[in-house]
């Protein structure tokens, strides 16, 4: 709606300084003509607004004004309070802050709107790490916080997959990825990606790097993860599944099994024939041994071969559970 538009461009002006018609309309996805209209329209309602031509023109405020609209409709305001950010803020040191600016945003808030964020944060609560992990026990992760926000380089000891490596970074920014802190940093070997926890010793140095305007945190992250995506070994599994525990795939092996469960082939012994992809041979041993004899794999061989290995290993392990029972009984009677 045109209104959530116009309070749109006084905030991003009030947040941005300075921006042209061209970048306002690609902001809020209008027609610079609108953009246009919009500018004379927010001039007449006495939002103090004025242009600038040349290079370095460009819209702006007047020098000191701030509006106290924040421009939330009830549902952003209801989402700002299903964000999960007291765990996270509190694991980087920065807890009390975020309560402060909730209790901020609470009291600008109207009365419906601050009755019905309530609401949402009563009904709802988000909980990312998973039932038996409770995310990174990272001492350094405050200080490794710091180190990124005052663009600090640091000097780490880190514990990879391989061994133990020594790495000298400039931080750009932390990411949460399912209850687990991940670095992005830049080294002389290019960029990487570090857990955390995996960090074992920290120096912030007294060194500062410069942060290039057009970095990109999110955009960054996601090239790290299609670069370990790539980097990962690709396998297809090809399983017959027990009927009677496909509704509890996605519980024990993960939505791509259950969803290629569900578009598998019945066949006559009404068993499910299905294929899918995994990353690893280790981990789709893991994940199919969990049901045990109610899947069987197909291929690859090498994975047919691992699970029959650790069935022949365990069914040495318990032997002849008969045998065991009378010997068992035996020594009672003997005592």
């Amino acid at each position: 709606m045109r209104a959530d538009r116009l309070v749109s461009i006084i905030l991003l002006l009030q947040a941005r300084g300075r921006l042209t018609a061209e970048q306002l309309s690609a902001e809020l996805e209008v027609s610079v003509r609108t953009i246009y209209r919009d500018v004379v329209a927010l001039g007449a309602a006495g939002v103090p607004i004025y242009g600038e031509h040349g290079i370095y023109g460009g819209y702006r405020l007047l020098d000191g004004y701030r509006t106290q609209l924040t421009g939330l409709t009830g549902d952003e305001a209801a989402a700002l309070f299903l964000a999960g950010l007291p765990g996270p803020a509190a694991e980087l040191g920065m807890a009390e802050a975020v309560a402060a600016a909730r209790l901020k945003l609470t009291a600008a808030l109207s009365e419906p709107l601050r009755e019905r964020a309530e609401r949402m944060r009563q009904r709802f609560h988000l909980d990312s790490p998973g039932w038996f992990h409770d995310g990174d026990r990272a001492d350094c992760l405050t200080e490794v916080a710091r180190a990124v926000w005052e663009q600090r380089v640091i000097q780490i000891r880190y514990q990879s997959w391989k061994s133990v490596v020594s790495r000298r970074l400039e931080p750009y920014g932390l990411v949460l990825k399912a209850g687990k802190w991940y670095l992005v940093a830049k080294s002389d070997r290019g960029w990487g990606t570090y857990r955390v926890n995996h960090v074992d010793r920290l120096e912030v140095l007294d060194e500062r790097f410069e942060r290039p305007d057009d970095f990109d945190l999110v955009v960054q992250w996601r090239a790290e993860v299609e670069r370990f995506r790539a980097g990962l070994p690709q396998y297809v599994t090809e399983f017959r599944l027990y009927p009677a525990v496909r509704e509890r795939l996605a519980h024990h092996l993960g939505r791509a099994v259950a969803d290629a469960a569900a578009a598998g082939v019945v066949e006559a012994d009404g068993w499910i024939r299905a294929t899918v992809p995994i990353e690893s041979l280790d981990h789709a041993e893991t994940e199919f041994g969990k049901l045990g004899a109610q899947v069987e794999v197909i291929s690859p061989i090498a994975l047919r071969e691992r699970l029959a290995m650790t069935a022949f290993r365990l069914a040495t392990m318990y032997g002849d559970i008969d045998a065991q029972a009378r010997g068992s009984a035996k020594h009672s009677v003997s005592h």
